[in-house]
Parts: structure tokens; C-alpha cells; sequence
């Protein structure tokens, strides 16, 4: 798959300078959190030399992907060229089912007009990746700038949720009566809930950021201090320094 362009004059305009070639391949260490190559039905921008899959089916550069059909669920490595990126990612936001790699560079058209108002989760990664050469040796200098995996559709919003990949998950899209009932629920339940399948207490610093993507916390940018709020009224209990416990059946009442 034709990915990040290490020469500068790619949509990230990376600063490594690392050999003559614009074919970087994604670790497969993210592939395979998103489900590996068989999960996928077809990456249409493949390079000539891919080793490892990366899909059930492909579209190498000289069958130009843009002009194919698309189908089932889709892994995309597009080109980062600013000229070019955004026909890879309209693409991929009208087919509406899959997951692309690109640079975290969110000002950018092709960002704007094609992941923040059409993909259903983003996951910023932490770090900077080390991509791949052709030959599937790791490059020794990173990337250059951050990545982020966009999913598209909600199969890829729940696969990218879960994937435990290290990052920030902000999800983009919820189907409306998602929202509605998540908005319904109260903080005592929504907090309630994070103890229901524990045997022992939760870290406060774990509730935040468990609670953190939910509509009702990203609504209130005091979520913090209503958590507490509601801990302290019980029927939890603090056991230790930011430790709480909780009688899961009682606060469910």
C-alpha cells in the first residue's frame, strides 16, 4: 500500500529522511488489533510488493483502486500526497465501511472534508509509528508526525473502540437512539455500571477516562467533578487514596 511519503510532500510533510521510496507499509502490529488481514475484504492501494497481507482482496497501483469497485469491509493506506489523499478518503467515506491510516494533521481539507463531518471514530495514536519499507524491514527513523486511524461505518467504530491500540478513541458518530438512551442514563447509573462486572474497587483516574468518551461527559466539561460528586454520595465507598468500591446492586436501585 502506497502510504506516508518520508520526503516531505505528503499531507504530513514528514521531517525523517529515510530512503528513496514512497511505498511505506502499516506494522502489521495495527492490522492485526483491527482483526488482521482476513477481517478485511479488499485494500485497494496496495504496492506491487506487500509482504504481509493486508486483505482478503487488492488492487495493486497499475489497477488504479480509485476506478474499482469497492467493496465489503475496506483497509486503506492511502497516498499522503496533499493533491491526492482526499480522492483516497472521499472514496472511502462514500463507501462508508472500513478503517484508513493517515497523519493526525486535522486542519488539513482532505481532513475537514472527509473524516471530521463522514467517519464514525477516530483513534489518535500515541507515539509516532516506525512504517515499513517494501522489503517488510522496520525503518529505523519513525514517521515523522503522529497517526490516526479513522474508522468508517460502526462494525469499524466498535472494532477501533476495542482494538487496544495505544491512543485517544474519540468517536464521531452515534446512531440516534444510542444517543438518546446514553443521554437518559443518570450519572449514578452510568458510574454504576463500571462496577457492575468488578470484583474489586476502581482507580478514580480509570473512571475518567472510561467515562470520559460517553455523550453525557463529553456534554459537561465539569465530568470530573460530577463523578466525584456522585462517589462521595454514595453508595460508593472509597477504600484508598483515589481506590473506590461500590455495592453494584444497591447503586443500580
Amino acid at each position: 500500500m502506497s502510504a506516508p511519503s518520508f520526503a516531505g510532500l505528503g499531507i504530513g510533510g514528514h521531517h525523517s529522511a529515510v530512503g528513496a521510496t514512497d511505498n511505506w507499509l502499516t506494522p502489521p502490529h495495527i492490522l492485526e488489533a483491527l482483526g488482521g488481514a482476513d477481517s478485511f475484504d479488499l485494500d485497494p492501494c496496495t504496492p506491487d510488493v506487500q509482504p504481509w497481507p493486508t486483505a482478503r482482496n487488492r488492487y495493486v497501483k497499475a489497477e488504479d483502486g480509485l476506478s474499482k469497485p469497492w467493496f465489503g469491509r475496506v483497509w486503506l493506506n492511502p497516498p499522503y500526497y496533499a493533491h491526492v489523499i482526499g480522492k483516497w478518503l472521499a472514496k472511502l467515506a462514500e463507501h462508508d465501511r472500513g478503517c484508513t491510516i493517515i497523519f493526525a494533521r486535522t486542519e488539513t481539507a482532505a481532513f475537514f472534508n472527509h473524516v471530521w463531518g463522514s467517519a464514525s471514530a477516530l483513534l489518535f495514536l500515541r507515539g509516532r509509528l516506525n512504517f515499513h519499507y517494501p522489503t517488510g524491514e522496520r525503518a529505523k527513523a519513525n514517521s515523522g508526525a503522529p497517526s490516526v486511524l479513522c474508522a468508517y461505518g460502526t462494525e469499524d467504530c466498535d472494532i477501533l473502540a476495542g482494538c487496544g491500540l495505544d491512543g485517544a478513541f474519540v468517536p464521531l458518530r452515534f446512531p440516534r437512539g444510542v444517543v438518546v438512551a446514553a443521554l437518559s442514563q443518570t450519572w449514578l447509573e452510568i458510574i454504576a455500571d463500571r462496577f457492575r462486572d468488578r470484583s474489586g474497587p476502581i482507580a478514580l483516574a480509570d473512571l475518567y477516562r472510561e467515562i470520559a468518551a460517553h455523550p453525557k461527559a463529553r456534554a459537561n466539561k465539569h465530568y470530573r467533578e460530577k463523578i466525584r460528586q456522585v462517589l462521595q454520595k454514595g453508595p460508593f465507598r472509597r477504600i484508598a487514596p483515589g481506590q473506590w468500591a461500590a455495592n453494584v446492586r444497591e447503586a443500580a436501585e
